[in-house]
């Protein structure tokens, strides 16, 4: 898993409550365990005009003039900025997988589904929770200014805007460290590696029937 420490990046504002995972990702793109090749049918119902399918060449289908993410402007955005409820529906860790794999590495929201909000720590990236009236004025700003780019530094726990205001978030210690150190569940199981080792052969040794081909 990629670290995490300081992100200054383009804000793509999707100004709509209760966002399920189906709409991140839908139903029909889950075929695969693998973590990435979702970025292209990440809100694939609100992003293209036709109906998308498993293994199709995204970069010829239609897209939807008036979804926020095809906007020559919001190109290349790794900051999403959204409203209440993000993430809810089903459990589906897909729907991290089609973030990440799109280019988002932080989320901001007004608040999040539970499972989501931990599938997003899980696979690097940040989900934050702001207060209502800081993502108000956040969306303002994007509107009102193309190229719009917020530096969010972990570390310091602060989102800060162009203007040098600096909005303090939460996170929980633990996860900050994982994020920081780019540890998702293998990487945090990897560091007891020599442990492990020493355990096996330890047991291959003392039980070698165990190991008897």
């Amino acid at each position: 898993m990629e670290k995490f420490v300081k992100l200054e990046g383009l804000v793509a504002p999707l100004d709509r409550n209760n966002v399920d995972t189906d709409a991140i990702i839908p139903k029909q793109f889950l075929k695969s365990i693998k973590r990435s090749g979702f970025g292209p049918n990440a809100f694939d119902e609100w992003r293209y005009t036709d109906v998308g399918q498993p293994g199709q060449d995204c970069s010829q289908r239609p897209k939807n003039p008036d979804f926020v993410l095809n906007q020559p402007r919001y190109q290349g955005a790794q900051v999403l900025l959204t409203r209440q409820n993000f993430g809810c529906g089903s459990s589906r860790e897909h729907a991290p997988w089609a973030l990440l794999d799109y280019g988002f590495r932080a989320i901001i929201a007004e608040s999040f589904a539970d499972i989501f909000f931990n599938n997003c720590f899980k696979n690097g990236i940040l989900p934050i929770v702001l207060p209502a009236a800081e993502v108000d004025a956040l969306f303002a700003q994007v509107e009102a200014t193309p190229g719009y780019k917020l530096t969010i530094d972990l570390p310091a726990l602060a989102v800060v805007r162009p203007d040098g205001k600096a909005i303090p978030f939460a996170v929980d210690a633990f996860r900050k460290e994982c994020l920081l150190n780019g540890w998702d569940d293998i990487g945090l199981t990897l560091r007891h590696a020599d442990k492990i080792r020493a355990f096996e052969e330890k047991r291959r040794a003392e039980q070698p029937w165990l190991f008897a081909q």
